[in-house]
C-alpha cells in the first residue's frame, strides 16, 4: 500500500508542471487549463483516501480501490485530450500503468462486483 501511495505522490509531482504547461498551449480545449488543475487535486484527494483504508477491511478497500480505478479512467482522458508530445505519452502511460494494477488487485482481493 505504500508503494501506491508513493507512486499517487510522483504523478502529483509530473501533474503540477503540466498544468503550467496546458495553460500555455493555445490548440487545446477551453476546459484543459481547469481539468488539469482539477487533476492533481483530485489525485491528492485519492492518496489521502487510499492511506485511511489502508488498514481498513477488504470491503472498504475494495470501494475505495473500484473508486480510485475510476478516478485513474478519468484522469487518463483528461491528459489523452488535453496534453500532447512527450508529456501527454508519460501521463497516459502512467495511468494505464496504475488502471493495469489495480485492476490486477480488484480481480485478486475482491473478486466481480455483484450484478
Amino acid at each position: 500500500m505504500r508503494y501506491r501511495v508513493a507512486a499517487c505522490a510522483l504523478i502529483i509531482a509530473s501533474l503540477s508542471a503540466g498544468a503550467a504547461m496546458a495553460q500555455a498551449r493555445q490548440a487545446a480545449p477551453a476546459t484543459c487549463s481547469r481539468d488539469l488543475f482539477q487533476n492533481e487535486a483530485g489525485f491528492r484527494l485519492q492518496q489521502t483516501r487510499l492511506a485511511a483504508v489502508g488498514n481498513a477491511d477488504q470491503a472498504t478497500q475494495c470501494i475505495a480501490w473500484r473508486q480510485h480505478v475510476a478516478y485513474l479512467q478519468k484522469a487518463r482522458a483528461v491528459f489523452a485530450t488535453c496534453q500532447s508530445g512527450r508529456e501527454r505519452e508519460e501521463n497516459v502511460g502512467l495511468m494505464d500503468t496504475g488502471l493495469a494494477e489495480y485492476r490486477v488487485l480488484l480481480a485478486d482481493r475482491c473478486g466481480k462486483r455483484a450484478p
